[in-house]
């Protein structure tokens, strides 16, 4: 285990700063702490970043760990309230995407990491994907299924990553109601997560933790990648 693997990246003050900003939440409150937040959140995020580039290399080099401090791997803490009901203007923890180098945003499969008290988590997949990626990805489970067992039927993924996000109450048009996996072929989004505690994220372990989600979540994500088009 390398020196970068064994640096506690984050601390109690990141947690407090976002609990903070999570019960005020205003910008008179973030503008008089913002020297707090470059310190103990961002900063630390994009030194996790650039750490976990050479690992996330050895997993698939096609995913990118991006530390710039603006339109990298580290997405705004600013929330686009244009369209929402809910005015507040910061998001209640950090989110990372590790996206592929030629997909877009929300095109194609991404590995996260979400930093956030009492609710970080580390995962992969794709999330509402746009109805062509949709179908391609759809129909790769419909005529792979053994291809798409070994991806997500193994005990380590199993016990360690949990599917999340919504599913149509029918089968899609076209799909056999009776394929074995007709449930997969029912959802609508496609990720897997791993929680972990903040004492967790604050660990001189996080990151081996987090190279360890990320590989085992790896047949899942190969198998959405190359469903796209993409190369793993």
């Amino acid at each position: 285990m390398s020196a970068a693997t064994r640096t506690a990246h984050f601390s109690r003050y990141t947690f407090d700063f976002l609990r903070q900003l999570k019960g005020q939440n205003n910008r008179p409150w973030f503008q008089r702490n913002k020297g707090r937040y470059v310190s103990d959140v961002r900063d630390p995020v994009l030194r996790f970043i650039a750490a976990a580039g050479p690992g996330l290399k050895k997993i698939s080099p096609h995913f990118v760990a991006d530390a710039s401090p603006t339109g990298g791997s580290m997405m705004r803490i600013y929330r686009d309230i244009r369209f929402s009901k809910d005015k507040t203007p910061y998001k209640a923890g950090v989110g990372v995407h590790f996206r592929h180098a030629r997909g877009g945003e929300g095109a194609s499969p991404a590995f996260y990491l979400r930093i956030e008290p009492d609710n970080s988590a580390v995962g992969g997949g794709i999330w509402r994907p746009e109805p062509r990626a949709l179908a391609r990805i759809r129909d790769a489970i419909a005529a792979h299924p053994k291809q798409w067992a070994l991806a997500t039927s193994g005990r380590e993924f199993r016990s360690a990553c949990g599917m999340g996000g919504e599913s149509s109450h029918r089968p899609p048009r076209g799909y056999d109601p009776a394929h074995p996996f007709i449930e997969d072929i029912k959802r609508k989004d496609f990720a897997v997560s791993t929680g972990f505690s903040d004492a967790q994220v604050c660990g001189s372990d996080f990151m081996a933790a987090f190279l360890d989600v990320l590989r085992i979540s790896a047949p899942f994500m190969k198998f959405l990648t190359e469903a796209l088009g993409l190369p793993f």
